[in-house]
């Protein structure tokens, strides 16, 4: 196992009913901006809560952060924070809405001229204003770590951000708030989940056993809990098992001591900026093909993974991983999600090349956990996934 430090100051607080705990966790004099996205909480009864819970708090509104969280609405919140002195932010939504609340929490701190350079330039924010998030959509696990996806229309770039004054003072987790999500959405955080998990694990052999079990644990819980999920989202044991597998995959343990990939969120990226396509989606497009591509890289991993995962106990090494690419690809199927670029948009050509260039402009000229992804071998990634 690699060395590693680590440190999740995130408070969780999970269970039925614990919205009403809100009010215990923001500052009595705090002057709150509560971000939520298209007005969704205002049906399913979640907005009420967090009303009631805040009654005794100073609370302005901004609605209509979109699934992508876009730079340029982003930056008019940014205007209400500034003009009405908020001091805490709410975030209360999935990961759009909390990605958009990390931005604004560094931009409202932020020295320089221009909050895009956040992102352009890198730059990590070590203290933001402090925020709070109620999860709506377990997906992204944004709700127990200090990173941030954020889109830009006008360019189609979609962009991270983070640093250690991102992560949320706290998160409140009730696994009840599934049973409104569409059925999409529940195949979306399924994915996206799954695939948070492969990019930290599906490697190479490290002996790193307890983080790999750690790993193979909530890929085996997703597989497991996904039908039920899906078929019943008031199943709320199923429902807890999802949601905090969710977090679990994205909150800093698991890709501790061990390699990380994150191409097929690199490309991914790109994908649903160009095209708008659901961001879970464009990860089941992308990963079938990334194994593929670097499978001799990636086979005594995807070998390791076909049998403690899949149960794919048969044939030699290249045998099990190449049935565990194949596994993979069948689960997203099942899942409802697609997994090749065609099946989304009929303008693919060329995307490839368009990808390729734009990683090279940026000089992203070693992705993957060898850092040896050059955007030529992007670019052919791609092609296989039309």
């Amino acid at each position: 196992m690699n060395n590693f430090e680590f440190k999740n100051p995130t408070k969780i607080i999970f269970g039925k009913d614990s919205i009403s705990k809100l009010s215990n966790e923001i500052p009595k004099d705090a002057k709150i901006l509560m971000l939520y996205g298209g007005g969704s909480i205002k049906k399913n009864g979640i907005y009420d809560q967090v009303k009631t819970a805040l009654a005794n708090h100073d609370v302005i509104e901004f609605a209509g952060i979109p699934a992508n969280p876009e730079y340029a609405v982003l930056m008019e919140a940014l205007k209400v924070i500034k003009d009405e002195n908020i001091s805490y932010l709410l975030a209360v939504g999935g990961g759009s809405v909390i990605d958009g609340t990390k931005f604004l929490s560094a931009a409202a701190l932020f020295e320089g001229n221009n909050p895009w350079d956040i992102l352009v330039k890198n730059i990590k924010t070590d203290k933001g204003m402090p925020f709070g998030t109620v999860l709506t959509l377990p997906a992204t696990g944004s709700e127990m770590n200090s990173g941030a996806v954020i889109t830009r229309k006008e360019t189609k770039e979609k962009l991270t951000m983070g640093g250690p004054g991102l992560f949320p003072e706290f998160s409140i987790l009730d696994p009840q708030v599934i049973t409104s999500i569409p059925q999409r959405q529940l195949a979306n955080g399924l994915t996206d989940a799954f695939t948070h998990v492969l990019e930290q694990y599906m490697t190479y052999p490290i002996n790193a056993r307890l983080q790999d079990r750690f790993a193979e644990s909530i890929l085996q819980t997703l597989i497991e809990v996904a039908p039920k999920v899906l078929k019943d989202p008031t199943n709320y044991k199923a429902a807890s098992d999802f949601m905090w597998s969710c977090t679990m995959a994205l909150n800093g343990l698991i890709q501790k001591g061990v390699p990380g990939d994150w191409a097929v969120h690199a490309i991914g990226h790109e994908l649903t900026a160009l095209f708008g396509i659901d961001h879970a989606r464009t990860l089941a497009v992308i990963a079938p093909s990334h194994y593929k591509f670097n499978f001799e890289a990636k086979k005594e991993k995807l070998a390791q993974y076909a049998e403690r995962v899949w149960n794919i106990t048969e044939g030699n090494t290249d045998a099990k991983a190449h049935a565990a690419i194949e596994k993979t690809e069948a689960f997203f199927h099942q899942l409802g999600i697609d997994t090749k670029l065609s099946d989304y948009t009929k303008d693919y050509e060329g995307t490839a090349e368009t990808i390729s260039k734009r990683f090279t402009e940026r000089q992203w000229l070693g992705l993957g956990e060898h850092k040896s992804l050059s955007p030529d071998m992007v670019e052919e990634i791609v092609k296989m996934a039309y």
